[in-house]
């Protein structure tokens, strides 16, 4: 039995839909940026990309998580 998705990757599948990118796309923009703080990655998603703030948070925080080894 699988338990269901929590934390920022639940989010993933209504990202993919509303935006029409992967997500693994959206991690390579993410890692390619030259930013490197939680809140400046979420505001430069939203201004240059349109993502809504939790869409952007849950793409920011599993990214750097994952990055991190966490």
């Amino acid at each position: 039995m699988t338990s269901p998705v929590k934390g920022p990757a639940a989010y993933f599948p209504s990202i993919e839909k509303k935006y029409g990118r992967p997500i693994e796309e959206w991690k390579s923009l993410i890692r390619a940026s030259d930013l490197t703080k939680h809140m400046e990655l979420v505001s430069w998603l939203k201004a240059e990309h349109g993502l809504g703030h939790g869409h952007a948070n849950a793409l920011v925080a599993h990214t750097l998580a994952e990055d991190s080894g966490k």
